[in-house]
């Protein structure tokens, strides 16, 4: 299907053209959410799109499916109530850096120790886009940011990481220059059963491009193309060449971990229903 046609199929009318900034890649993964969506054969009525706060949370004002733009941080735990009350709906969370690992943090571990059926989209851009370009827990060290005139000397999480920890059971990471391949993890996270994050890697040429310096955006698209390495060249890389691209600031993308072993928990809340009707 032609984005034209996408855009018909799957966008509210009137809503077009967004208001990302020039440049900026969360169209990109809004579109590739869409385009997995149409890969499954979804239709409308079949999903739901949770936003919280922030630019990746304008995504649900310009989708035409069951959609609510929540409170800062707290998309997680309304998601979860809507998958509770509707487990047949696929739920999609996209949420920003800060959204999701910051003042959602303690929503995040418990979305994924639960194991719901939820699909977590992580806009990431390494800053506060919005709200005038704070550091964020995903902020590289070493970066300047409005709240870090003198550069960060926090550690950024390995959100992913995080994530396994916790308990997610799907787990991957892609950047809006690998489109096809950011398209291809969301679907198959879209499929999964269970809590699945997606941690997407994108540029904010406004505020952490500016101040950092770095570029244009299609320098920023450029750095994102050469630090993304697919999952299968990374496995195959020896401990000595990877902890190098590691030093270097590269990173695996693809699926990079996925469990279908761990009961899902609108599953598990089923049976707990039954036993409470049995007296057990």
């Amino acid at each position: 299907m032609g984005m034209e046609q996408l855009l018909e199929k799957y966008f509210r009318p009137g809503r077009l053209p967004h208001i990302w900034c020039p440049g900026c890649g969360h169209g990109i993964i809004t579109g590739a959410i869409v385009k997995a969506v149409d890969k499954l054969g979804l239709s409308k009525d079949e999903v739901a799109v949770i936003s919280g706060i922030g630019c990746s949370s304008r995504a649900s004002g310009y989708l035409d499916f069951n959609t609510a733009n929540t409170l800062h941080g707290r998309a997680l735990p309304i998601a979860s109530g809507l998958k509770m009350a509707n487990p047949k709906l696929k739920v999609i969370v996209p949420s920003g850096d800060g959204d999701a690992a910051a003042i959602g943090g303690n929503h995040l571990i418990h979305a994924a120790r639960r194991n719901i059926d939820l699909t977590l989209i992580v806009y990431n851009n390494s800053i506060y886009g919005m709200t005038g370009g704070q550091y964020s827990p995903l902020t590289p060290k070493g970066s300047k940011a409005t709240t870090a005139p003198y550069l960060t000397i926090e550690p950024a999480f390995n959100l992913l990481d995080l994530a396994k920890a916790a308990g997610a059971t799907f787990v991957a990471r892609s950047t809006t220059f690998h489109v096809q391949n950011m398209v291809d993890v969301i679907a198959k996270a879209i499929e999964h059963k269970g809590f699945s994050i997606v941690e997407c890697v994108t540029g904010c040429p406004t505020n952490f491009g500016r101040q950092n310096k770095i570029g244009s955006a299609p320098k920023m698209i450029e750095w994102q193309r050469d630090h993304g390495v697919m999952i299968g060249a990374w496995n195959r890389m020896d401990d000595e060449t990877r902890a190098k691209a590691l030093a270097d600031g590269k990173f695996p993308i693809g699926v990079l971990y996925e469990n279908n072993d761990v009961q899902e928990y609108t599953e598990a809340y089923d049976e707990l229903i039954k036993r409470a009707q049995g007296g057990k």
